[in-house]
């Protein structure tokens, strides 16, 4: 029985699998709706890589993904690593699975990359030139709705 820090999920695939859009990607951080005082807004920002995280609307803040389970879920230490697969009682590692996302968060994932492909698209009507941060949004927009297809084609 023993925790394996290596085996906690990257930042960005937790989030994601958690049904949260991820704002203001930079290199470093993102920001998403802080779920542990129930924000809508994107106050909550995310190191990408470490995945230390503050919540700047309730104060809220942890070192990595498995101290926001425990705080959103509510969870003790034992319990969050093994919902996450980062603890082994035979040696042998789970795979984490995602918390599967409800249709409506799907539905929602998707209504808001359409947005932001329809934008481009009257942008393109219009005769404008696509920047290239406009760009890069336009393919993870198309990457988001993909992996919506992938999860309902499961």
């Amino acid at each position: 029985m023993s925790f394996d820090r290596n085996l906690l999920p990257d930042p960005v695939s937790y989030f994601e699998s958690r049904g949260h859009t991820l704002f203001g990607r930079t290199k470093k951080r993102f920001r998403i709706a802080c779920t542990i005082h129930g924000g809508s807004s994107p106050n909550l920002s995310v190191h990408r890589e470490t995945g230390a995280w503050f919540c700047f609307s309730c104060s809220a803040r942890g070192g990595d993904v498995l101290a926001y389970e425990m705080q959103d879920a509510g969870s003790d230490f034992v319990t969050a690593a093994k919902a996450l697969c980062a603890w082994t009682d035979d040696g042998k590692p789970c795979t984490y699975k995602p918390a599967p996302v409800s249709a409506r968060a799907m539905l929602q994932i998707v209504s808001f990359e359409v947005q932001i492909v329809a934008l481009v698209a009257a942008d393109l009507a219009r005769g404008l030139r696509i920047l290239e941060p406009d760009r890069a949004r336009l393919f993870e927009s198309a990457r988001r709705i993909g992996q919506v297809a992938e999860v309902i084609h499961a």
